[in-house]
């Protein structure tokens, strides 16, 4: 009796098979080159890279084009940020399976991209060897989270922040008003945040202003106090 190659077998039963196709979704292109060079150089039988975004439209037209195993996402991108790329590509791709790579660890950003329907969450300081774990596990059906970031989403499931208030909260936001509240509250004076987002100090001081009245504070101490208490900082 003739057997069946293993990737022809997971063909024809559906089921997914190693090397993992894998979709990098970042909008530094030296970042996506890097990650790819790490992945084919340590497991090039393990993962395939196959295409890669920079913003939210190209994204999920590389993901709907090569429905991919796995996608690498980044949660800030140009467009609505990587929520809205699971959010879309979900709707017509339900299976596709998404692990964010982030360099943020806030939780409204772990919670925002696990509720849009990613399996796991983990950091850019991860070593090119657990991050083709990961991609390993979340391809077979786990969730994978780096151990600071799952403590944010029990607390999540288990009551202890409010994830809908945290969405109502921060959806007032615009994506450039979130990144200058989190340098704010993180104690960076205007020049600092201005520099570090490349945007001028009058912008940033209009940012902060659209920032507390959306959130109806009076000053950066109580916005670092709102922040804080939410975990984002």
């Amino acid at each position: 009796m003739n057997s069946v190659p293993d990737d022809q077998a997971g063909a024809e039963t559906g089921e997914r098979t190693r090397p993992w196709r894998i979709v990098l979704v970042d909008d530094h292109a030296i970042f996506r080159a890097g990650v790819q060079h790490e992945l084919m150089a340590a497991a090039p039988d393990q993962v395939d890279v196959v295409g890669e975004g920079e913003d939210v439209a190209s994204s999920v037209a590389v993901i709907t084009e090569t429905t991919p195993d796995v996608v690498l996402l980044d949660v800030h991108l140009p467009g609505g940020g990587g929520a809205e790329v699971v959010t879309q590509v979900h709707k017509t791709l339900p299976d596709v399976t998404f692990l964010a790579l982030s360099v943020s660890d806030a939780a409204d950003d772990v919670i925002g991209v696990i509720r849009a329907g990613a399996r796991g969450y983990v950091t850019k300081s991860i070593s090119t060897s657990d991050l083709v774990e990961a991609i390993d596990q979340v391809a077979t059906g786990d969730a994978v989270f780096s151990p600071r970031l799952a403590g944010f989403v029990l607390d999540a499931f288990s009551g202890s922040i409010s994830v809908e208030s945290v969405d109502e909260d921060l959806d007032r936001l615009s994506q450039r008003e979130r990144e200058v509240m989190k340098l704010i509250a993180r104690g960076y004076t205007y020049k600092e945040v201005a520099r570090e987002l490349f945007i001028s100090i009058k912008t940033v001081e209009t940012h902060v202003s659209s920032v507390l009245r959306k959130l109806q504070l009076s000053n950066r101490h109580e916005l670092t106090k709102w922040a804080t208490d939410r975990k984002l900082v």
